[in-house]
């Protein structure tokens, strides 16, 4: 096991040229974020954003359109029953699926779409809801993407996976992972207190980071959309995930050293200095 340190910061995040415009720094879009969640996605697309995405849409339902530009004006919407949805999919580097999307048949609609669209020189980050479809139906895991990344808690990997949390042990969740994903460009973020990732080539990485302060709801959705950010900038390989992973919770321990509770949105506000911090 290969414990993550802060160097992996000043290897990933790079000072940007003068000579360069947003399209440098990625599309990412995100899908989720139905008639009751809409704050998922909305935090999710927030840590894409401010870890340095170049453009970011959200696909969600229209009744988060107000709150979404309300929060986020920099962040463009799509209607997730439009029409052109496979369209819009495959302009994208990177795309962020399930924060928020239910389990309703219309999702499992937007992941078979997804399967069908998706190109091997995508990226597929899939969460939550998504990742709960997929334990339900192995026949949506998509086999067309680039590099495809799963985020985790342990128990949607337990119901993934169906490895109890008491036995989630290393080599348990990289024989699933290699069975769900046999490819070599398959990652798995499992997200706890201290979260560990696993790539397909049998690699096992420790985030020493974290703390309790941020037991918070959203804050899955905000390393997810952090993730997405770092891959539509950087690059599609393990040290942007390792990035992405560390710097959020690094974000979460600096704020806790003043505050008792973390909230996701706090992370992504801090995530521009830090990030100018560190940058090589």
């Amino acid at each position: 096991m290969i414990e993550i340190s802060q160097e992996i910061l000043t290897r990933v995040i790079k000072k940007r040229s003068s000579n360069t415009h947003k399209g440098n720094f990625g599309r990412i879009l995100l899908i989720g974020g139905n008639e009751n969640y809409g704050g998922a996605i909305i935090m999710s697309a927030e840590g894409a954003l401010n870890s340095g995405a170049g453009l970011v849409t959200v696909v969600t339902h229209s009744l988060n359109a107000a709150a979404l530009h309300a929060r986020l004006p920099e962040v463009m919407y799509v209607d997730w029953r439009q029409r052109n949805l496979a369209e819009i999919i495959k302009k994208m580097d990177v795309i962020v699926c399930g924060p928020g999307l239910g389990n309703s048949l219309f999702a499992q609609n937007i992941l078979i779409m997804i399967k069908e669209t998706i190109t091997k020189t995508q990226t597929l980050i899939l969460d939550a809801s998504a990742l709960d479809l997929l334990a339900q139906d192995h026949s949506l895991v998509p086999s067309s993407a680039g590099t495809v990344v799963l985020t985790p808690h342990q128990m949607e990997w337990q119901r993934l996976s169906q490895i109890h949390i008491p036995f989630q042990a290393d080599q348990a969740n990289l024989t699933a992972l290699q069975t769900l994903f046999p490819r070599e460009n398959a990652i798995l973020v499992l997200k706890s207190n201290h979260t560990k990732i696993y790539d397909a080539k049998g690699n096992v990485y420790l985030n020493p980071l974290g703390n309790p302060g941020m037991a918070v709801g959203g804050m899955g959705d905000t390393l997810t959309g952090i993730i997405g950010g770092f891959v539509a900038q950087f690059g599609s390989n393990i040290d942007i995930v390792l990035a992405a992973v560390y710097l959020h919770s690094l974000a979460g321990d600096e704020l806790a050293s003043n505050n008792y509770v973390v909230r996701p949105t706090m992370i992504s506000a801090l995530l521009p200095e830090l990030m100018k911090k560190y940058a090589n």
